[in-house]
């Protein structure tokens, strides 16, 4: 497609990053870059949240053991990986940055999908390696619904262990899992097999402190309007919906972020039902990496938050699909 306009294009963006890049982009997402146990308020109403801030600040900074929540015992063993679990909107990323910030040594923060991609782009062996660097491990949005990608991410938590490094996780609970069983505790301890006994589990209560409604409906734009919120922005891309998504099958997911580098706004034209799933599940990164970075998404065509496919929906990747529907619908507001 032509570009239209002054607007870049990110078809025009290959972009083939060093190892050190890629690892350098592991940091909180800009909106959490200031996230600290100070500013973490809990609610009163709910216990939970007031203790799990305290134990994660502890764990940061090294006093925590494995059952310090639950025994006096001075014998139970230091716990190298804090999990924090709890329904959508319950502070549980802004702990988790809260405990990156605060921890001394060495570190790493990544959405589940950054480190799969991390390791396709370099290869297990060599992630491995270059992970096994750093002291501290910080997963948010632990997937338990795609069997091989879980079972990858056990193997490296396992293999990493060994050499001393901790971790902190989240769970990846949407916001129409609420009462659905949102809790994933049992899950994730049957996953990481071996090392489960290590991590200390905190459970957060609570409701969705963001509001953030379960359904999300978008106004269906023209092209023209879409130029006209572009230009309104210091730097915005515009492609035609298939085109981008031609793109991004060319494109290692690791390197969806480096796409959007230095853009504030991003339009797509011409957006429609996707009936390849391979497609659909390259958009669902690529929208998670513009969340990541706050950069606005916006299309013309149909309301972008229907594109997927309702089968696809209620399908096994039901999770990434209902993130990427609720992150769709903040991003194009």
């Amino acid at each position: 497609m032509a570009k239209i306009g002054d607007f870049l294009s990110l078809l025009d963006r290959n972009p083939s990053p060093t190892t050190s890049r890629l690892l350098s982009d592991l940091v909180p997402p800009r909106e959490f870059a200031e996230a600290r146990f100070t500013n973490y308020i809990p609610h009163s109403e709910f216990a939970s949240q007031a203790l799990a801030s305290s134990a994660a600040q502890d764990f940061a900074s090294g006093k925590t053991s494995k059952r310090s929540l639950f025994s006096r015992s001075d014998s139970a063993p230091e716990a190298f990986g804090i999990y924090l679990d709890g329904g959508f909107g319950v502070g549980k990323t802004h702990l988790l940055a809260a405990v990156f910030h605060e921890f001394k040594g060495k570190k790493a923060f990544g959405s589940f999908i950054a480190f799969t991609s991390l390791i396709g782009a370099l290869g297990f062996a060599n992630a491995r390696e270059a992970l096994s660097k750093y002291k501290l491990i910080c997963i948010d949005e632990f997937e338990l619904d795609d069997p091989g990608d879980t079972m990858i991410m056990s193997r490296l938590l396992n293999e990493l262990t060994q050499g001393g490094v901790k971790f902190a996780a989240t769970s990846n609970t949407p916001p129409t899992a609420l009462g659905e069983g949102r809790f994933a505790a049992d899950d994730f301890a049957r996953e990481i097999h071996g090392i489960s006994e290590r991590f200390l589990i905190l459970r957060i209560d609570g409701e969705d402190h963001r509001h953030r409604p379960l359904t999300v409906d978008l106004e269906t734009r023209t092209d023209k309007q879409i130029e006209q919120w572009l230009a309104k922005a210091t730097t915005a891309s515009i492609d035609g919906f298939d085109d981008l998504l031609n793109h991004l099958a060319k494109v290692h997911p690791s390197k969806y972020g480096l796409l959007l580098e230095g853009v504030e706004r991003v339009g797509l034209l011409g957006a429609h039902v996707l009936d390849d799933q391979a497609a659909a599940l390259r958009f669902v990164s690529f929208i998670d990496r513009a969340y990541e970075m706050q950069v606005a998404v916006r299309g013309s065509g149909i309301d972008l938050t229907k594109v997927f496919r309702a089968d696809h929906v209620a399908g096994g990747y039901k999770k990434k699909y209902q993130r990427a529907i609720s992150r769709l619908g903040a991003l194009g507001l």
